[in-house]
């Protein structure tokens, strides 16, 4: 399973959503496209994504966190980056508004990024959602507008309009209210070792030893689930008996062993794919978890 959905995968998951005028990977530029919402799906999947989105969203419904909600009963804009996960289920048939989907790199090519450093689009645990007032509302939406219709032009510094068109999009954003009210969950623990326990099951299978093990310690965990470390710590106890580091220990062991039974890895890559910084690392932690070294039980496996 995938741990984080790729701009391709994005396209592959919505085919009528296909670039025909923008190429996913723009080399020194980046990606960048707007939608309509009038089509999206009333539900989305709880994942990770590694571009950004800017949503204005026009219709009711819920968007879910690790162990909080907010209800969207009136026009709303949402941040979602690449770190934190969420999903969104949708009341009402009628959804109107805009999104821009964007990556790193396209933002990065600005030589005002700094200024974005503590925006919601970058900031772990910032407030997310904003609602706009009805003035407000219409400068966001003829920002989107504009967006559409420059995402079409041939002109040839489109993409720096577009870029311009979206740090004012994100600013004016920042002018509107954030949300203040969240509903929480009487399961909240429950939920918060669910979506710990799927994140680090989504790492794996390993298929490859180029691949880097993103998530390694509790802290990572806390950072992709928005919440604070000692609070995943306490919920993954309270549900399970067992620790964070237990369980994060117990997975890498588990795949460790299979990438040496089953792969003509050496152990240096293994080490480094698991994210070990080195094979002195990984052979320690192995042998500690498993009672054999790497050697040991890819020979007794032979």
């Amino acid at each position: 399973m995938k741990m984080t959905e790729h701009v391709a995968d994005f396209y592959e998951r919505l085919p009528n959503h296909a670039p025909t005028c923008i190429p996913i990977n723009n080399p020194g530029i980046g990606h960048i496209n707007i939608f309509s919402r009038d089509t999206c799906s009333v539900a989305t999947p709880y994942s990770r994504r590694d571009y950004y989105k800017v949503s204005l969203i026009i219709g009711t419904g819920k968007i879910f966190y690790a162990d909080k909600w907010v209800y969207i009963d009136r026009p709303a804009v949402l941040f979602s980056n690449p770190v934190v996960p969420y999903s969104w289920e949708a009341e009402s048939e009628e959804q109107g508004g805009w999104y821009c989907l964007f990556t790193e790199a396209f933002i990065q090519h600005s030589e005002r990024v700094n200024s974005l450093h503590d925006s919601p689009l970058f900031k772990i645990g910032a407030n997310p959602v904003f609602f706009p007032d009805e003035e407000q509302l219409l400068e966001i939406t003829a920002i989107y507008q504009k967006m559409m219709r420059e995402i079409s032009s041939t002109y040839a510094h489109k993409y720096d309009v577009l870029r311009s068109y979206l740090h004012l999009l994100i600013h004016e954003t920042l002018k509107s209210d954030p949300a203040s009210e969240f509903g929480s969950y009487a399961n909240g623990a429950v939920r918060v070792t669910a979506l710990f326990q799927e994140l680090l099951e989504r790492q794996f299978p390993v298929d490859s030893p180029a691949f880097t093990l993103q998530l390694k310690t509790p802290a990572d965990f806390a950072r992709s689930l928005s919440v604070h470390v000692n609070h995943l710590n306490r919920s993954v106890r309270e549900t399970t008996g067992k620790t964070t580091s237990e369980h994060i220990a117990a997975r890498i062991t588990k795949e460790a062993s299979a990438l040496l039974i089953h792969t003509d890895w050496s152990i240096s890559e293994i080490a480094y794919c698991l994210g070990f910084e080195y094979p002195s690392y990984f052979t320690n932690f192995f042998k500690k978890h498993s009672g054999a070294s790497p050697n040991q039980l890819r020979k007794s496996s032979v």
